[in-house]
């Protein structure tokens, strides 16, 4: 459903919520869900090398929906909302449309002389590759064979000579193989699963997405030239002088459950379409790769050793790190300290390949190449301190000037640095409370484009010459926005139960009266500092909420403590402030955050109502419930995110102890859980665990399942969007607010 004005569904949701008595009374310029519907949001694709044309991209949430979930995982499925492809003269700020209308479009790129733009463009779920002539608009679309297409996900490179695009190519034969594959795996009739088998049947589905070939298309010829035959192909790099192409192969020899997404690669390269391959590297584990420009250096860390080598040969020399064999058997922390100094990384190689930056405990560095000297450029803090960490932004054709973006950690305080290696001096270009993202440089270095923005508002992209100064807004992408009595936001700092300092984004309500208190509500998830802009934040502002987004501190075994600790010791600094009424507290997550929300209210009443969007409630369940994604569940659980720290069979009880369900007897506040029926990240069925559970015990709760919908906020219909948040907020009207008469809190349909 792309439209651009509401929909019947729309204003019969709209209509269903008036009639109900359920919408909040509002300032006729606060926030409200329509315009989040009309949110829109700018992209950079590509900055031509000259810097005088801006590709862009202007996307509406209200174009986005329409998304079928249930061929999640199915490899052949283009997923993408229209959007606008703008050109922009960066000296006239002059725009033209690509298009008439709006289409999904990707990779786009302009060719080294800035003529042309190549991009894919995806029409009834078919993708192609089209050429658009900045001269005579003229678009031309590229041909393949019979049988062939552009790989679905496929990069798109032009030559650097300008006269060919490369790209990865499937077959129709193929494309009827995964198709076939998936409708096995999903409607069966007869599935059986072996665990004997090398992969699990999702693990094997999704490693078909690296069967493909690898092409270049001629300009002139229109015609398509081999440059590595059909295989199980990873990223891929092209020398400039097109001599080489380089291959990471896949040769997993079975499912990885301690790597999501695990994959093992060999590094090959050879001559375009021809034989005579050499094996530069037998495996990648444990290999990060970084690439000259030229597409024949690399630098490969492992183990805080750095060498680099060239695609003519398998040999390899040492940069930085330390000798090949080096041990100590000292322990102390003198020796440590020393030993993290000699371990580095390689971070990005200069454009004319004559220097790599290096990180290490004590910095970044430029590294000379030939001789190994280094530079120290930027000082890293130690770990314990809280003063910005650098981050490179850009690097200057030229080699001269290095960009790092370095923002503080303790106030809203955000600025961009460029370092001159010729002077060895640091300047501050921008410096302040409003955000810098996205910086890119011209080739010739005359242009920069980034994305600003004020807190807590959509950002806009800017142009600016090299020093960053007067910068020119291009577009201004939300003007309606301004027009909105937006909160104001102001970064909170309290101490957790441990006493450690933490610190949150305390949105307050519109209209904020100092010495009123306020129903509040926490957005929880994991840490939370800086004000972008948060749709739903913003809808519970214009409505007379607080909002708070609190950060809390994990312990590796004891996840479930951490909300309770930090969660709650937020809520009582924000009663301390004055702006909290601590009788009207409510909480929700989503996601990891709608797991925490149903942990929390395991071990506390202070909340009034609480919402759990999208989060498991089982993590026994979950364990293993979500096949599509591998071994992702299982690897959170045990390794990274949910942060168990050990199997199910070695810790069982912790399992126990992290699963909401099994104390669901606890719970007294009311809860609405809330699911998309094809949801492949966290299935609904876990979560219902909790309803079956809660009504079993006559405890209040509702189950909104959205039987079409995936992971989170509902992207199937506009319908459905208005209803997600509606409810969202006529829940929190219901428990947190004094009720109005006929209040309903379950408006539309799917209860």
């Amino acid at each position: 459903m792309n439209r651009r004005h509401p929909s019947p569904w729309l204003l019969a949701a709209l209509a269903l919520a008036v009639t109900s008595g359920s919408l909040t009374a509002q300032r006729s310029d606060s926030l409200g869900i329509p315009d989040l519907l009309d949110l829109r949001s700018a992209a950079v694709q590509d900055l031509s090398r000259d810097g005088r044309w801006l590709a862009l991209t202007v996307s509406v949430r209200r174009d986005g929906f329409g998304v079928d979930y249930t061929r999640d995982g199915d490899p052949t499925y283009l997923r993408g909302g229209p959007m606008d492809l703008l050109v922009i003269d960066t000296r006239t700020l002059a725009r033209q449309s690509v298009f008439r209308n709006r289409v999904p479009v990707r990779a786009v790129s302009w060719s080294p002389d800035g003529t042309r733009l190549a991009m894919f463009v995806v029409q009834n779920q078919a993708q192609q590759i089209q050429v658009w002539e900045r001269a005579s608009r003229k678009i031309t679309t590229v041909r393949l064979p019979a049988g062939q297409y552009p790989a679905e996900g496929s990069e798109l490179r032009w030559t650097e000579d300008g006269k060919s695009l490369t790209f990865a190519v499937r077959t129709d034969v193929w494309k009827a193989k995964a198709q076939k594959r998936f409708q096995e795996l999903v409607r069966g009739p007869i599935v059986v699963l072996d665990g004997n088998d090398d992969f699990l049947e999702w693990d094997g589905m999704n490693r078909m997405n690296l069967e493909r070939s690898i092409v270049a298309w001629g300009l002139a010829t229109g015609a398509i030239r081999p440059l590595r035959a059909e295989g199980l192909i990873g990223p891929w790099v092209l020398s400039q002088d097109g001599s080489t192409i380089t291959i990471q192969e896949d040769i997993t020899k079975k499912t990885d459950y301690d790597v999501i997404g695990g994959r093992e690669y060999r590094l090959v390269a050879q001559a375009p379409g021809g034989a005579g391959s050499r094996i530069l590297f037998p495996s990648l584990k444990g290999v990060t790769l970084q690439w000259a420009e030229d597409g024949a250096r690399y630098a490969a860390t492992r183990e805080g050793r750095v060498h680099i080598g060239t695609v003519a040969d398998t040999n390899r020399k040492q940069l930085l790190g330390p000798a090949s064999g080096a041990a100590s058997s000292d322990t102390s922390a003198a020796a440590r300290t020393a030993r993290a100094r000699e371990r580095f990384s390689a971070v990005r190689w200069s454009p004319a390949g004559d220097a790599i930056l290096a990180s290490n405990s004590e910095g970044f560095w430029v590294v000379d190449v030939a001789t190994g000297e280094k530079q120290l450029v930027a000082n890293l803090p130690d770990s314990t301190s809280l003063a910005p960490r650098p981050q490179l932004a850009a690097w200057s054709q030229d080699g001269r000037y290095l960009y790092f973006s370095e923002n503080s950690r303790t106030q809203w305080d955000r600025s961009i640095v460029r370092y001159d290696r010729q002077a060895k001096a640091r300047t501050v270009l921008q410096r302040g409370a409003r955000f810098f993202t996205g910086l890119r440089l011209s080739r010739n270095g005359e242009t920069a484009v980034l994305s600003m923005s004020d807190g807590n508002r959509p950002a806009d992209p800017y142009l600016a010459g090299p020093d960053l100064a007067n910068p020119r807004r291009v577009l201004e992408v939300n003007p309606q926005i301004a027009a909105k009595a937006i909160a104001k936001t102001e970064l909170l700092s309290y101490l957790d139960a441990d006493g450690k300092t933490r610190y949150g984004v305390l949105h307050y309500p519109a209209g904020y009266v100092k010495g009123n208190r306020y129903p509040t509500v926490f957005i929880i998830y994991e840490d939370f500092f800086d004000d972008n802009w948060d749709g739903v934040a913003n809808l519970l502002a214009a409505h007379g909420y607080a909002v708070v987004k609190p950060s809390v501190g994990f312990e590796t075994g004891y996840p479930g403590e951490a909300w309770l600790k930090g969660v709650t010791a937020a809520a009582n600094a924000v009663i301390t402030l004055g702006v909290a009424d601590s009788a009207r507290l409510g909480v929700h997550g989503t996601s990891y955050g709608g797991y925490a929300t149903n942990l929390l209210v395991t071990q506390t009443d202070r909340f009034k109502a609480a919402i759990n969007l999208s989060g498991k409630v089982d993590i026994i369940s979950f364990y293993t419930d979500s096949p599509r994604l591998g071994v992702r569940n299982i690897h959170a659980a045990e390794k990274s995110q949910d942060r168990i720290g050990a199997t199910l069979w070695q810790q069982p009880q912790k399992y126990v102890q992290h699963s909401a369900v099994m104390f669901a007897d606890r719970i007294k506040t009311p809860i609405l859980l809330m699911t998309g029926g094809e949801d492949h990240n966290v299935p609904a069925l876990n979560t219902r665990e909790m309803y079956y559970a809660l009504r079993r015990l006559g405890k209040t709760v509702v189950w909104a399942n959205y039987v079409n919908a995936g992971h989170g906020t509902p992207s199937t219909t506009e319908a459905e969007f208005v209803d997600y948040h509606q409810r969202i907020l006529n829940w929190y009207d219901t428990y947190l607010k004094e009720k109005p008469k006929n209040t309903s809190v379950t408006s539309g349909s799917g209860r």
